[in-house]
């Protein structure tokens, strides 16, 4: 499956661009991998199509807001069956970024 589909891009670098850049927008999509990690993603970066911006959690405790890369996201494979990271197709955002950073800080892990 591929992770970013046309319609889930043109989202992200609407997010992204300038003007909109820094508001509390919800999340696009999420992913996930391995056994506990998950991102929820509201941005792209126009300048480079692979800098991604939101709540990151690799699955140890500290949830964190931060950039991603896309290439990055798609190279990984987790053992020990080298499964790769896969996008939540069923996920619809029914908050903000700040609040689930603030019930993933909370929790130390995202609820989405």
């Amino acid at each position: 499956m591929k992770l970013m589909t046309k319609e889930i891009k043109q989202k992200l670098l609407r997010n992204g661009d300038v003007t909109n850049r820094g508001n509390d927008h919800k999340p696009v999509v999420k992913f996930f991998g391995g056994s506990s990690c998950t991102w929820i993603i509201t941005e792209m970066d126009s300048a480079d199509d692979d800098t991604l911006f939101g709540l990151c959690d690799l699955g140890m405790g500290y949830p964190e807001l931060g950039y991603t890369s896309l290439q990055e996201l798609e190279s990984m494979k987790f053992p020990p069956f080298g499964l790769g990271v896969e996008r939540d197709r069923y996920f619809k955002a029914d908050k903000t970024l700040s609040q689930y950073h603030n019930e993933a800080i909370e929790a130390h892990r995202i609820i989405a």
